[in-house]
């Protein structure tokens, strides 16, 4: 199997998320996708395969299988595009079709994806309680206007809003417990974020479920914040943008288009840069 590593959501070349990426004539067994997804070490390898008029794709991290991975996705689409020209690729999950954009702008490789549909709903007291604790959060440190809830764009996040940018910096929870925390509430990231305003947002995602303490950038969680904002009423004013990484050492940017209508799918878009070049 051929492996790229390539980041996604980076800035001017910089930062970003990286991730694996297989295009192959037919996708390898699930062990041996496992494996290698194991190897590399990243949050997500991807692989993808013709099948009639869209490319079958499925993502594991280096534990287990997931069944959307956003950055992940938008590496994809640089694959892509690099191998078969800009455009628009239709791709078929296990779970939903969806559609990734790829193009080159000033120099970059920039790509967009349409997630699943979305929903979300308010999380329940008790999860909220337990990863207020798991982050040692109190009440005083989340935001009012933006409550607890459970989001989803193919895959199941629960969102924590804090207050303070300096309380996101300081994320620490321990690993065990929150891997243990995500697979009981089957949680695929549990997303902090600041409301800088209604269209900038800071973000740090707990990822121990899939192996990894975070991910510099989330595209999947923010494709789900899309989805909640406009199910909140939020005055996101049709885009915002999601700042992650920088705590990391590791800047990157997520654009999100959020259209009118409840549940539909919302575009998430970023630049790319090849890890091996």
């Amino acid at each position: 199997m051929h492996l790229q590593r390539i980041a996604a959501f980076s800035e001017s070349g910089r930062g970003g998320n990286p991730a694996g990426v297989v295009l192959a004539d037919a996708l390898p067994d699930a062990a041996s996708m496992q494996a290698l997804a194991a190897d590399v070490g990243y949050s997500e390898t991807v692989f993808a395969a013709p099948a009639g008029d869209a490319w079958r794709v499925r993502y594991f991290s280096p534990l287990a299988e997931v069944p959307f991975c956003g950055h992940a996705t938008i590496a994809l689409g640089a694959a892509l595009a690099n191998r078969e020209g800009d455009g628009v690729y239709a791709l078929q999950l296990s779970r939903a079709h969806i559609q990734v954009e790829a193009w080159r702008e000033r120099g970059r490789v920039m790509a967009a994806l349409q997630s699943p549909p979305t929903r979300s709903r308010p999380a329940e007291p008790g999860l909220v309680s337990e990863a207020m604790a798991l982050f040692d959060l109190d009440q005083g440190d989340l935001d009012p206007s933006l409550p607890p809830g459970l989001m989803h764009a193919g895959a199941d996040h629960l969102l924590l809003a804090l207050r303070d940018r300096q309380r996101l910096a300081s994320m620490r929870y321990p690993f065990e417990a929150g891997r243990r925390l995500m697979q009981d509430a089957g949680l695929t990231t549990i997303a902090l974020v600041v409301a800088e305003s209604p269209q900038r947002f800071h973000a740090r995602n707990a990822f121990a479920i899939g192996g990894v303490v975070e991910d510099p950038a989330t595209g999947a969680a923010a494709a789900a914040l899309g989805g909640m904002l406009r199910d909140l009423g939020w005055p996101h004013g049709g885009a915002v943008d999601i700042l992650q990484g920088q705590d990391m050492g590791s800047p990157s940017r997520l654009h999100v288009q959020v259209g009118p209508e409840p549940g539909e799918s919302v575009r998430v878009s970023g630049e790319t840069h090849r890890i091996d070049d």
